[in-house]
């Protein structure tokens, strides 16, 4: 089975597990996704997961206005529809909802975050192909989780009860993804993504050396990430050894 196929494989078996989770409140609406936007998020799977990688970017959940609406990580919609040329028809989800409503690639408020990431990514590489020829971008948990009035809230503030199983199935996902995609480095966008990546691999990084480690999140609620992600980002990875001087991120030879 071709590479990409196995990647959709481990993802509709996420989606399994994930489905038949109940969470009480004060989360009211539960998004996901890889169900409602499959369309787009097969598109990006079948483009970019077709290789093995050097380096997966693993981000925290969906934002609201970018894999919420795209169906693919920190999928800001200019940056997907524009830059990696994907675009296609998004579903509703189940339950709707109205404070955060789902209009798919006609949504048009920015996600900020996502346009920093792949805003600084589009910058350096000449071409999506030429990034993801060694790089690959996911996030641990798909699900978006809301309360009543729309506010988000993030899988670390769930309660224990409702976090385990949840956690439980992103960990078999990430491990599955690594198994397939074969990265040398995995790097957590933010503290979360990195601590789940360090205790769900644990083996990886005791016996195959499999390496981790993080980068600032791009979030506009960090005054870091708005003096500047980019360059935040970079030193990050340099630091590292993921890049050199003036680089921002070193691709396979």
């Amino acid at each position: 089975m071709p590479l990409d196929s196995q990647v959709l494989a481990a993802t509709r078996r996420l989606c399994s597990d994930l489905t038949p989770l109940q969470f009480g409140a004060p989360v009211t609406h539960v998004y996901n996704p890889l169900l409602y936007a499959r369309r787009s998020h097969n598109l990006y799977v079948k483009r970019f997961a077709a290789s093995e990688k050097k380096v997966i970017l693993l981000g925290m959940n969906p934002g609201p206005y970018g894999m919420a609406q795209t169906g693919i990580p920190f999928g800001e919609i200019p940056s997907v529809r524009d830059w990696m040329g994907i675009e296609a028809p998004v579903d509703k989800p189940d339950k709707e909802n109205p404070k955060r409503p789902i209009t798919g690639f006609a949504c048009t408020r920015s996600e900020v975050s996502g346009r920093r990431l792949w805003g600084a990514i589009a910058e350096h590489f000449s071409s999506p192909e030429s990034f993801f020829a060694h790089h690959y971008v996911a996030n641990y948990c798909p699900l978006v989780f809301m309360e009543e009035g729309g506010r988000n809230r993030t899988p670390d503030k769930l309660p224990t009860s409702e976090k385990a199983p949840v956690f439980e199935a992103c960990d078999r996902h990430l491990r599955r993804l690594v198994a397939l995609l074969k990265p040398d480095w995995v790097i957590g966008v933010g503290a979360f993504a990195e601590s789940r990546a360090r205790e769900t691999l644990a083996d990886l990084i005791r016996e195959q050396h499999l390496q981790v480690g993080r980068v600032l999140h791009p979030s506009p609620a960090s005054p870091k990430a708005n003096r500047g992600w980019a360059e935040a980002a970079t030193k990050e990875l340099c630091a590292l050894g993921i890049c050199e001087p003036k680089k921002k991120i070193r691709t396979k030879k």
